[in-house]
């Protein structure tokens, strides 16, 4: 009989946080449900995300090797049976999904299937000796110990060592196909860290670059950067069943299973609680807006992004609230004019990211799940974003006549050019969009886009000018 594990061994992920994710994005009452359940023991908690979940098995992230093993000793006249801790409702469901198994056991009433009681289940079923045993954690160790052979799957260095030393027979181990730090870093999104430079534009707007005001622009840039990061990975966690039916975020570390659900679940709070640290560093006001930015940030990923309209009013403030934290952290006053320029150009961002992926649909044929969107959409989207990123520019021509602006940029009139650059730049992103050729997130894209690329240098040229001439 071989016997296999389900989570971190022929799943590569958990089905504790995997039904818990799944239901809190269903419903957030799920959190308090969940904790009420967990007081009455583990297995009243896996219950309650079981009945509240919506699990796919055909989108979860299994282990290719764990099923080629399976798929095996099946072909050569084999028994299989799938033991887990899962609650034994969800491990019915995949191993219907898969008919890759004869038998099927799972945590059920007072019992919770871990350890010593898997142990002791299956040499009751199995007798001593009598199976052959996949696993993958420490927990299985016992399970082990009563194994003909023992096979570990992606375990670390020490349990090898200790799985070595108990086994009969020399263990198999299956190792980790990645490197855990870089495939933990991708899953903070480096790249959507750029966003995050934006608290620089006030100290830019205030033309002061002294050593002590970059440095307290640093912190909140550290700051949000870490707490975004936060909010990266919890949206991650509430999308799985979303982003595992995308072409391209199905890739993701936890869409893909790169990293587990479990693995989320504890890099959200050490991140929040980093960024919130560090924000400290930068004061009282700054530790304010930051931890306003990361609610907003969770209120977008658990409810606002499934509404119409507000999910983009939501992002535009939260572009805002980071030029808000800059002006926090260097302790200036910022304009309304620079406040206003934010709202209308990142609300013509947000209008463009949906577009995008309105056209992504339309050319995939799937439908929307946790949008209120449809395809027919694109084209009110697209006037939306044009008109916003013109109001943007309008305001910033009418803030370029003002005395303030004059007095303070030695050539005040080279900031003019900027205007029609940032024309070109909003319609052009509007148009590859529509068109479908806008793969990421609008301001990732502009940073990658040649012609984008240009756009910017010569922003910075003339502005630079503006304030050197």
């Amino acid at each position: 009989m071989l016997v296999v594990d389900l989570d971190g061994t022929l799943l590569r992920s958990d089905m504790l946080h995997e039904s818990f994710w799944n239901a809190v994005a269903r419903e957030a009452a799920t959190i308090p449900a969940a904790g009420a359940a967990l007081m009455r023991g583990r297995p009243a908690l896996k219950a309650c995300l079981a009945e509240r979940a919506e699990i796919a098995p055909a989108t979860l992230p299994y282990e290719p090797r764990v099923i080629a093993r399976v798929k095996a000793w099946r072909a050569a006249g084999g028994r299989t049976a799938l033991v887990t801790a899962t609650d034994l409702r969800l491990a019915r469901a995949i191993a219907n999904h898969l008919g890759l198994f004869d038998d099927v056991f799972g945590t059920t009433g007072e019992t919770n299937l871990k350890g010593p009681a898997k142990a002791a289940l299956l040499v009751e079923h199995y007798g001593a000796g009598g199976y052959d045993y996949i696993g993958d954690s420490e927990a299985d160790l016992p399970a082990w110990a009563g194994a003909a052979r023992a096979i570990s799957v992606n375990a670390a260095p020490a349990l090898r060592h200790r799985l070595d030393l108990q086994s009969r027979t020399p263990a198999e181990h299956l190792p980790p196909d990645a490197s855990r730090a870089g495939v933990m870093l991708r899953a903070l999104r480096p790249r959507q860290w750029v966003k995050n430079t934006l608290v620089f534009v006030p100290m830019i707007a205030d033309l002061t670059f002294d050593l002590a005001t970059l440095f307290a622009a640093l912190i909140a840039f550290v700051a949000l950067s870490l707490t975004a990061s936060a909010g990266y990975v919890l949206n991650d966690l509430l999308d799985l069943s979303d982003d595992r039916s995308h072409p391209r975020k199905c890739h993701r570390p936890f869409a893909s299973g790169a990293l587990s659900a479990a693995t989320g679940t504890w890099m959200f709070p050490v991140l929040l609680i980093a960024g919130l640290a560090v924000a400290l560093v930068g004061g009282p006001l700054l530790l304010a807006v930051v931890a306003l930015y990361f609610l907003a940030t969770m209120a977008y990923s658990v409810k606002l992004k499934r509404h119409t309209m507000v999910d983009i009013c939501m992002l535009a403030t939260l572009f805002t609230l980071r030029i808000i934290a800059g002006g926090v952290a260097i302790g200036v006053e910022l304009s309304v004019w620079l406040l206003a320029v934010s709202m209308f150009m990142f609300f013509a961002l947000a209008a463009v990211k949906r577009l995008a992926e309105l056209t992504d649909l339309q050319a995939a044929g799937r439908a929307v799940t946790r949008r209120a969107y449809r395809v027919e959409d694109r084209g009110l989207l697209s006037q939306m974003a044009i008109s916003s990123g013109y109001l943007a520019v309008l305001v910033l021509a009418l803030y370029i006549d003002e005395p303030v602006v004059q007095e303070k940029f030695g050539a005040p009139w080279m900031l003019w050019a900027v205007c029609p650059l940032l024309i070109f730049w909003i319609s052009r992103m509007v148009m590859v969009a529509a068109r479908g050729d806008m793969h990421d997130d609008p301001l990732v894209w502009a940073l990658e886009n040649s012609t984008s690329r240009k756009v910017m240098g010569l922003t910075a040229i003339f502005v630079a000018l503006a304030v050197l001439l």
